[in-house]
């Protein structure tokens, strides 16, 4: 219950400090290329109940499906998508999704269910047992993942055999001994992160 109240207070502040910028973000990717300002994207949540993920679009429009991992360099990135990903601000919607008991501050981060299912069933019961968050430990360790992934022969295979079972491994870690207390260290951590580049 403290969880969620610190959850709902701090996005609802956070989205009434950040709205007049985040206005001039959407104008921005709005100006920068064709299409809307914010993609959603259906993630699984909390018990393995689907909601849809809230992003500033950071990619050009396409038809058809494309992989849903984004590479470094990728050519579907746009100019102000660049710049957004590089602060990490193209997630500031998500905290609607927090505000609205989807996601919260601190939890691990929402996969697309491609991947879910690639995951062993006793680590999936435990990431998905809370709400997904903005943030969490195996976020800030796998920050340039984007740069490992461009590096990569086939990327969706890095992803799945190196970078994932990782991920996971540090989420259900995270759960196990999550406190109030280490979420503000975590968010304390990706403040310094994202203020430091």
């Amino acid at each position: 219950m403290a969880k969620r109240l610190f959850d709902m207070s701090v996005s609802a502040v956070a989205l009434l400090l950040l709205a007049l910028p985040m206005l001039l973000i959407a104008f921005w990717i709005r100006m920068d290329s064709p299409g809307p300002a914010l993609y959603r994207q259906e993630r699984v949540g909390r018990h393995g109940q689907p909601f849809r993920i809230h992003k500033f679009r950071t990619m050009h429009l396409r038809t058809g499906e494309d992989l849903p991992l984004t590479a470094d360099g990728d050519a579907r990135i746009t100019r102000a998508g660049r710049w957004l990903r590089g602060r990490r601000l193209d997630e500031l919607p998500q905290l609607w999704n927090v505000l609205c008991g989807q996601m919260s501050l601190v939890g691990p981060r929402p996969e697309v269910d491609r991947y879910v299912q690639q995951v062993p069933a006793d680590l999936r019961a435990i990431v998905l047992s809370v709400r997904p968050g903005v943030t969490d430990p195996a976020a800030l360790a796998h920050r340039h993942e984007g740069e490992i992934l461009a590096r990569a022969k086939d990327p969706e295979q890095c992803y799945l055999q190196d970078i994932l079972p990782n991920k996971v491994r540090m989420q259900a870690d995270y759960i196990r001994r999550a406190t109030l207390l280490t979420d503000l260290q975590v968010l304390a951590k990706t403040a310094t992160v994202l203020f430091t580049r």
